[in-house]
């Protein structure tokens, strides 16, 4: 890379400098002495129009923007540039540093790294990138070393975000719901960055945020989060029937999901009371067959002592007398 080297004018040149400064120390009235003074007023205003900075200051590194944001898939330029160097062909590398990693993006006169054929070096120092990405997400280094200055070498770093339009966002819309009830609406995306905020619209329309801020709106009682994308009604009326859809927004775009509809029903009371009515007939003819079970004898059972056992007479055992011997006989007698 050719190298941007000043070279000091022949009027502004040292010896001659020295030559007309010790001649007005000398002879501060003469004439030389005022040419010499205009001289070193031309040699300043030299300086500072072209932007000279003396060489023994070394190389000094700038950049235009310290914090650079780009949308995913366009072109973005990272800038170096190099204020004062005196050093032919000087060595710049740039490093990404991602997660505290640091990794090279341009190393030996080329680029490396994940921007290989992403990206290439412009004069003096700059990155440019093609088509950026959400990986490209970091902190970027140019590095420049020139080993012919007496500061021989500078560093600058720059953060780079890059903004990622949000996909289509999930919607969930309850189909039908009660008058009076509560509801939630719900939306979610999760791939925009940064964060996106969510919008929600009723019939095309845009709901404000607060309900209160319009007319038509004045007797809702919904609540919108933009941050979460949730969309509350502590009561619901007939008129927030109706096709719902939300929408995911940030720097980088939008999305949104299709409408959905939400059917709104007056409180069934004649059903109700049917219901009601039906269960409890069903209730009372359970009760019955129960109880006509019970009279048939459907659930009892029979006890132990009904049942008809014979216990077989003892045969064994010894008589001791006839029945003409008194009153008391033994009837059978036990071995012990």
């Amino acid at each position: 890379m050719e190298t941007r080297r000043w070279q000091h004018p022949p009027v502004c040149s040292a010896p001659i400098l020295s030559e007309v400064l010790s001649v007005c120390i000398c002879n501060p009235y003469m004439r030389r002495c005022k040419m010499a003074i205009a001289l070193l007023v031309a040699c300043f205003v030299l300086y500072t129009c072209l932007g000279h900075i003396p060489s023994s200051l070394g190389v000094i590194l700038r950049t235009t923007d310290k914090i650079v944001w780009a949308n995913e898939f366009e072109p973005i330029e990272l800038t170096c540039l190099i204020e004062s160097i005196s050093t032919n062909n000087p060595r710049i590398e740039w490093k990404k540093i991602k997660n505290g990693v640091p990794s090279y993006v341009y190393f030996q006169n080329k680029i490396a790294g994940d921007l290989e054929h992403r990206a290439q070096l412009r004069e003096p120092a700059n990155i440019l990138i093609f088509n950026t990405t959400r990986s490209d997400t970091a902190e970027y280094r140019c590095e420049v070393a020139a080993i012919d200055d007496q500061r021989d070498f500078d560093e600058i770093l720059i953060s780079l975000a890059v903004r990622v339009k949000p996909v289509v966002p999930r919607c969930s819309v309850p189909e039908a719901v009660t008058v009076g009830t509560s509801t939630e609406l719900r939306c979610l995306e999760n791939e925009g960055f940064p964060a996106p905020q969510y919008r929600w619209f009723h019939n095309d329309e845009e709901l404000p945020q607060d309900p209160k801020t319009n007319l038509k709106f004045v007797n809702s009682s919904y609540s919108i989060n933009p941050d979460t994308g949730g969309l509350k009604f502590r009561r619901v009326r007939k008129e927030d029937a109706g096709e719902y859809y939300c929408q995911a927004k940030n720097d980088a775009g939008y999305a949104q999901c299709s409408p959905q509809m939400m059917e709104i029903y007056d409180v069934d009371i004649l059903g109700i009371f049917l219901k009601a009515f039906g269960a409890l007939i069903v209730f009372a003819c359970l009760v019955a067959a129960i109880c006509h079970s019970f009279r048939r004898g459907c659930f009892h059972k029979k006890g132990h002592n009904e049942n008809n056992y014979n216990w077989p007479a003892q045969s064994s055992g010894v008589d001791y007398g006839d029945a003409d011997e008194g009153h008391f006989r033994h009837k059978s007698s036990f071995i012990i």
